[in-house]
């Protein structure tokens, strides 16, 4: 599959912006649009929004043109999967990103030390996840738990709710959204 960065790059040349136009379009620095496009760096989900945004886009709308792209399988290299967080620090690669009319968001969730997903208010969904590796402190609507290795969860993603890894080393989910985000 190729990569967001890429993808973003060839978004960007079809609309015929420079790099510093764009940045003050979408207040992200020209500098962290050009590591993105370099696939030196992947933008959290609202730094993606906001460069989309400023061409037009949308993040549904961005990534279905990647899933076109790319012919549906049943099985996927681990350098298939779509990288859609932070790595270094959270890390999100989507299992099936092109296939078509998907109705799961499938995803490897590896959160390095001391990382911790954005925080999100809510939206119309379901989560679910086995915490494979680690220990990963749950907050959903003002509870928090720690998930070790082999417990799971379950929540409304209407209710407000963040991950922070609460373990010394890297800690890992493997999780699902429906209907998927992306």
């Amino acid at each position: 599959m190729r990569g967001v960065g890429s993808k973003l790059r060839e978004l960007r040349a079809r609309r015929g912006l420079g790099l510093r136009e764009l940045a003050v379009r979408s207040g992200v620095s020209h500098s962290a649009i050009s590591l993105i496009e370099r696939g030196r760096m992947s933008p959290s989900v609202d730094t993606l929004a906001a460069v989309l945004d400023a061409m037009g886009s949308t993040p549904a709308a961005f990534f279905s043109e990647i899933a076109a792209a790319t012919p549906p399988a049943p099985f996927y290299a681990a350098a298939d999967l779509a990288e859609i967080g932070r790595p270094g620090r959270v890390s999100q690669r989507v299992v099936g990103l092109n296939h078509p009319n998907r109705r799961l968001m499938l995803l490897h969730e590896t959160f390095a030390p001391g990382a911790q997903a954005e925080a999100v208010a809510g939206h119309i969904a379901e989560e679910a996840g086995v915490v494979t590796r680690g220990a990963i402190a749950l907050t959903v609507a003002g509870e928090t738990r720690v998930l070790r290795q082999g417990d799971a969860y379950y929540f409304d993603s209407r209710l407000p709710h963040q991950f922070r890894n609460a373990d010394a080393g890297e800690s890992e989910i493997v999780s699902a959204v429906t209907p998927p985000t992306y």
